[in-house]
C-alpha cells in the first residue's frame, strides 16, 4: 500500500475559549531520513506535533491515526478481524490457512482462508462462534498444526484444546488435553512442537518452568524436563529441543530476585526487571541427560530454526540472538534498533527467513518489519530497511513467495458497533500479506515508518552544563534546562472516557447523551476545566488497567503484558511480576536518576492490609473527623509494592486500589503527609473510587473521587508550593464507558499557574505526550522510543503565570448514596444541584426493575471490587459498563444501542472473559 508523504504545512487553528478566542499555529512537518548500515540515521523533522487536531480513527495522508502516537498504513493487503486481538498465529502446513488465537472479542480462535482472503471460522464460547468450546482463554504462543495438518492444538490455561482439521481448513471435534496444576501454578502453556512423525507434542509449560512430552493420541504426559523461568518459545532441530526462557535462568544464591508467578527470578531491585535470558537445550536422544543452557538477550520469546541456526527474539534488549546449532553457541546478535535516539521499546517478537535470504523480524512497538540480508549464522547480517504493518505485528511467516503478518491490534479499537459510541474493548486485529519487494522498495518505505512513529534526529535534546544560566520556562526545550515548575503531581484515576465526564460541556467536542457523570456529579473537575483549560482530544492507550498503569509508569506496555492479554493468569497487575518491567526502569527511577525526589501515594502498589473494622463507612467518618479536627487517622492501613525502589518512596498508610476505601479518606492521608513533609519533585497518586462498584452508588463514588481531587488541588494551590507546581490528572485507561470519537479518548487536566487558563485545547495528545511533558519539566530522560519520540505539551503552558488558587466546590451528589448501612456519622447531605446541569443520578430502583437490579447486586458481590484482595478489572468489562450505566440512569434507560435492560448473564459481551476471571 503506497501512502503519499505529507508536505510541510502550517495549520492555523481557531481555538474556542470559555469567553474568548485566540489563534494558535501548529507545524505539521515530514521527515527526511537517510538510511545506512545497521541503524537508520540522518535528518528528520517529523514528531508527534504532526497530528495537529486529528482524531483517532481518522484517515490521513500519513495513514490511520491510532491512540499510541502513531499512524498505520500497512504494506500490501489487509484483512481486518473484528473479533478481538490476535495473540499468536500459525500457517497450516499446506499454506492455505492461518489459525490465530484471539482474545477480547468473545472467541478464542479464528481460522483465515488465505486463498479467498476471509475469516472462514470462529471458535469460542460466543453465541456467534461457528464452533463452541468452553473457554476463551488463550496462551502467548501457537496454535500449532501437526506435521500432516490433520490436528490443531490451541494452548489454554491448563493445557490444550485439540481439534481435528477438516479438508476445507476448518476445525472440529474439540477435545481438551489437561496438564495438571502444580499447587497454585497453572500450566499456562507456551509454544508446542510436534515430533516429525506427529506422535508426540512437546509443550513449554510456562507456569511450571518445565517442558513436557505429551502423547498426541492419548493426551498422556510421558516425560518432563525442568528448564529456566517462564519457558515460552520452542523449536526442534534434529534430536534437540531449544526452549526460550523469558524469565532467564533459575536464581542462584546471592542473586537479587523479584517474584514472577511464585518463582523468584533474577531481577534488578531498582528497575524491577529481569537480568538474565536463556535458551534451554533438551537432548531428546538422551532424555535423562542434563538440560543445557545458552545465554541470550533479555526476555527471549519467539524462536525460528532453519539451515543450522536458531533465531531468538529478545524483546527487552531489542535484538535477535543467532545460535549455531552445531556448537549450541550464540554466534551473532542482530540489533533491532532502527532509530538511534532510543535503545528500547521496539519489541522484536517474531522472525522468519525467506528462500532468497532475507531475514524478517517483526517490531511490535514500531508497527514494522525489519528486513536484513542473511547468509550464514556466522556472517554478519546487513540491514536493508523497514516495511510498515498494522498496529503491533506479532507473527510472521512465508507462504510461497508471499509474507503473512498477524497484527495484534489491527486498526485499534474500531470494531463496528451498533451503540452510540466506541469502547476500548471494541478491539480488532488484522492479517496482512505481501510479496517481499526489492531492497530498493524496502529502503523507500523506511522513511514512512520514521514519519508515522515521530522518530526524528535529536528528539531528546540534552542541556549543556546542567542548564546553568538559562532562563527558566515551564517546559524546557532541552532536558536539564531549568523549569519554572519544581513540583509535579500526577493523580491517576480509573477508567472513564471523555464523554462520560465532560460530554456535557458545550465548548468541547462532547456528546451529552453519553455523559454519566456531568457537572452535578463532578463539579470540581468541571470547575477545574473552566479555570485551567479543557482538553478534548487526548487519548489513553491501554485497553484495561493492566496496560494503563504500565503506560503511565513505563510509557509503554511491555511485550510480555501485550502478549499475555489472552490469559492474564500468570499476572494481571505486573507490579508483582518482574516479566512486566522494562529494563530502562520506571518514571520514578528516572526521576531519581535525574536527582529528583519522589513521593508515592498508592500508585503501582500490589498489597494492602487493613483492620477488619476499616469499613467504607468507618473510613468515611474518619476522613470527616480528620478534616474537622486535624487529627490523624484512627486506622492503620499498609499499602506496599514488591519493587524495592518504589516501596522506598511510598507512604504506606495511603491505601492502593480498594473500593471500600473512599477517596476523601485518601486525600486526608495525603494532606497529613503534605503538611508535615511538603511535596517531592515527583508526587504520584492512585485515586480509584471513580472505577465504581463499591459500597456506594456509581455516581456517589465518582463524586467522592471528584471531591478528593478538588481538595488536593485546593490544598496545593493555597500553599507556598503553588507558585512552582503542576498537577496532571489522568485516567489509567478509559475502558469503562463509551465515547463518540473513540473509546481511548479520556479526560485529562493540567492544573498550574503556568498552565493555559480558560482554553479549549483540541490538539492530539496522549498519555505518552503527558509523560514526556513531566520528563521534560523534571529533566527525566525518556524511557524508550515511545516517549523519546513524543512531543512535550509545551503549548498547554504559558510563561505568564496566573497564581489564582482553586477553591474546592462542595459535592452535589450524596457520597453515601446507595450504601446499605448508614455510617455512624450520618448520611451525607450535599450542596444544592445546579439546575442547569443534568440531575444527580440516584441509586433508587423503580419497582418494575427491582428484580433485575437484585440480580445485578448478586453479580456485584462476586466481583472482588472491595477488600484487601480487590482486583481492578476482575469484573467482566461489558457487564461492569452496563451495570454502571443502569445505575447512573436509575434503571430506566437501556445501554446505548440496545432496546432493553439486561440481567448480567444476558448482557451482549458477557462472554468476553474478564482479565482476572481465574482469581
Amino acid at each position: 500500500m503506497q501512502v503519499t508523504r505529507r508536505r510541510r504545512q502550517v495549520e492555523k487553528e481557531q481555538v474556542s475559549l470559555f469567553g474568548r478566542h485566540f489563534n494558535r499555529r501548529t507545524s505539521l512537518v515530514t521527515a527526511c531520513i537517510a538510511t545506512a548500515a545497521l541503524v537508520v540515521s540522518g535528518t528528520a523533522f517529523a514528531d508527534t506535533h504532526q497530528f495537529g487536531t486529528q482524531q483517532v480513527g481518522q484517515t490521513t495522508d500519513q495513514g490511520l491515526v491510532v491512540s499510541s502516537d502513531q499512524y498505520i498504513a500497512p504494506y500490501g493487503d489487509r484483512l481486518v478481524i473484528n473479533d478481538g486481538k490476535i495473540m499468536s498465529s500459525s500457517v497450516s502446513p499446506d499454506g492455505t490457512h492461518v489459525a490465530a488465537s484471539v482474545t477480547d472479542g468473545g472467541v478464542a480462535l479464528a481460522v483465515v482462508d488465505l486463498k479467498n482472503w476471509k475469516v472462514q471460522q470462529l471458535v469460542g464460547n460466543n453465541a456467534a462462534a461457528d464452533l463452541r468450546i468452553s473457554g476463551n482463554d488463550v496462551g502467548q504462543e501457537g496454535p500449532t498444526y501437526s506435521p500432516d495438518g490433520s490436528q490443531l492444538w490451541l494452548g489454554q490455561t491448563d493445557g490444550y484444546t485439540r481439534f481435528t482439521v477438516r479438508p476445507d481448513g476448518t476445525v472440529a471435534d474439540p477435545t481438551f488435553i489437561k496438564i495438571p496444576a502444580d499447587g497454585s501454578k497453572h500450566a499456562l502453556v507456551g509454544a508446542a512442537v510436534f515430533s516429525p512423525d506427529g506422535s508426540t507434542v512437546y509443550s513449554a509449560v510456562n507456569g511450571q518452568n518445565r517442558v513436557v512430552a505429551i502423547n498426541a493420541a492419548t493426551g498422556a504426559i510421558e516425560q518432563s524436563w525442568t528448564v529456566g523461568n517462564a519457558p515460552r518459545g520452542m523449536v526442534q532441530v534434529g534430536t534437540k529441543l531449544y526452549v526460550s526462557n523469558e524469565g532467564g535462568r533459575p536464581a542462584k544464591p546471592g542473586d537479587t530476585t523479584i517474584n514472577s508467578y511464585g518463582t523468584q527470578v533474577p531481577a534488578n531491585p531498582k528497575t524491577g526487571a529481569t537480568t538474565t535470558g536463556t535458551v534451554s537445550v533438551i537432548d531428546l536422544a538422551a532424555p535423562a541427560a542434563a538440560v543445557g543452557s545458552i545465554d541470550v538477550g533479555l526476555h527471549p520469546t519467539t524462536m525460528y530454526a532453519t539451515k543450522g541456526a536458531v533465531f531468538v527474539t529478545n524483546t527487552a534488549t531489542n535484538d535477535v540472538s543467532v545460535i549455531d546449532t552445531r556448537r549450541d553457541k550464540v554466534v551473532q546478535t542482530i540489533a533491532t534498533q532502527p532509530w538511534p535516539e532510543a535503545s528500547v521499546g521496539y519489541h522484536p517478537n517474531a522472525v522468519t527467513l525467506t528462500d532468497d535470504g532475507h531475514l524478517l523480524v517483526t517490531l511490535g512497538g514500531a508497527n514494522a518489519v525489519a528486513v536484513y540480508r542473511y547468509k550464514t549464522p556466522q556472517e554478519p547480517v546487513s540491514y536493508v530497511g523497514l516495511l510498515p504493518t498494522d498496529y503491533f505485528p506479532a507473527e510472521i511467516a512465508t507462504v510461497g513467495n508471499e509474507v503473512v503478518v498477524s497484527n495484534t491490534r489491527g486498526i485499534d479499537a474500531r470494531r463496528p458497533t451498533n451503540s452510540a459510541g466506541h469502547g476500548t474493548h471494541d478491539t480488532t486485529s488484522s492479517v496482512q500479506r505481501f510479496t517481499l519487494p526489492s531492497d530498493k522498495v524496502v529502503k523507500s518505505e523506511t522513511p514512512k515508518i520514521f514519519e508515522r512513529n515521530g522518530w526524528t534526529k535529536n528528539s531528546v535534546k540534552l542541556a549543556q552544563g546542567k542548564g546553568l544560566g538559562r532562563t527558566p520556562v515551564p517546559v524546557p526545550e532541552k532536558l536539564g534546562d531549568p523549569s519554572t515548575i519544581k513540583h509535579v503531581f500526577m493523580i491517576v484515576k480509573e477508567n472513564r472516557t471523555y464523554d462520560q465526564v465532560f460530554g456535557d460541556i458545550p465548548q468541547g467536542n462532547g456528546d451529552p447523551s453519553l455523559t454519566q457523570f456531568g457537572e452535578n456529579v463532578t463539579p470540581n473537575q468541571h470547575a477545574l476545566a473552566k479555570q485551567f483549560g479543557l482538553y478534548d482530544n487526548t487519548y489513553d492507550i491501554g485497553t484495561n488497567s493492566a496496560e494503563g498503569h504500565n503506560w503511565l509508569m513505563q510509557s509503554d506496555n511491555p511485550e510480555y503484558t501485550e502478549s499475555s492479554a489472552g490469559e492474564y493468569a500468570r499476572s494481571y497487575d505486573t507490579e508483582d511480576d518482574a516479566l512486566g518491567h522494562q529494563r530502562t526502569g520506571f518514571l520514578w527511577t528516572g526521576a531519581q536518576a535525574a536527582g529528583k525526589s519522589v513521593r508515592n501515594f498508592g500508585e503501582f502498589h500490589q498489597f494492602l492490609t487493613k483492620p477488619a473494622d476499616a469499613t467504607w463507612q468507618n473510613l468515611y467518618c474518619d476522613s470527616k473527623n480528620m478534616e474537622a479536627t486535624g487529627q490523624d487517622t484512627a486506622y492503620t492501613l499498609n499499602s506496599s509494592s514488591p519493587i524495592p525502589s518504589l516501596n522506598a518512596v511510598s507512604v504506606p498508610g495511603f491505601p492502593k486500589y480498594d473500593l471500600s476505601v473512599p477517596d476523601v479518606y485518601r486525600a486526608q492521608i495525603w494532606k497529613r503527609d503534605f503538611k508535615k513533609n511538603g511535596p517531592a519533585n515527583l508526587n504520584m497518586f492512585w485515586l480509584s473510587s471513580d472505577h465504581t462498584g463499591g459500597p456506594a452508588s456509581a455516581a456517589a463514588q465518582v463524586a467522592d473521587n471528584d471531591l478528593a481531587v478538588g481538595k488536593i488541588v485546593d490544598t496545593i494551590s493555597h500553599s507556598k508550593y503553588w507558585k512552582d507546581s503542576a498537577i496532571f490528572v489522568v485516567e489509567d485507561d478509559s475502558q469503562a464507558g463509551l465515547d463518540h470519537v473513540d473509546g481511548h479518548r479520556a479526560p485529562i487536566q493540567i492544573i498550574s499557574p503556568w498552565a493555559q487558563h480558560g482554553t479549549v485545547d483540541s490538539r492530539y495528545y496522549s498519555q505518552i505526550t503527558m509523560i514526556r511533558t513531566i520528563e521534560q519539566i523534571l529533566g527525566i530522560h525518556p524511557m524508550n522510543q515511545r516517549d523519546s519520540a513524543a512531543s512535550p505539551m509545551a503549548g498547554a503552558f504559558t510563561q505568564t503565570p496566573d497564581f489564582t488558587p482553586f477553591t474546592t466546590l462542595p459535592n452535589r451528589t450524596p457520597l453515601t448514596d446507595g450504601v446499605k448501612t448508614a455510617p455512624s456519622c450520618g448520611l451525607d447531605t450535599p450542596a444544592p444541584q445546579n439546575p442547569k446541569a443534568a440531575a444527580v443520578p440516584s441509586a433508587t430502583v423503580p419497582a418494575a426493575q427491582q428484580a433485575v437490579a437484585a440480580k445485578w447486586e448478586n453479580w456485584k458481590s462476586k466481583q472482588r471490587l472491595t477488600g484487601p484482595n480487590a482486583k481492578p478489572d476482575f469484573a467482566n468489562p461489558a457487564q461492569m459498563n452496563h451495570f454502571t450505566w443502569y445505575e447512573t440512569h436509575q434503571w430506566s434507560k437501556p445501554y446505548p444501542g440496545e432496546k432493553k435492560i439486561f440481567a448480567p448473564d444476558d448482557v451482549p459481551g458477557a462472554y468476553i472473559p474478564s482479565p482476572e476471571s481465574d482469581g
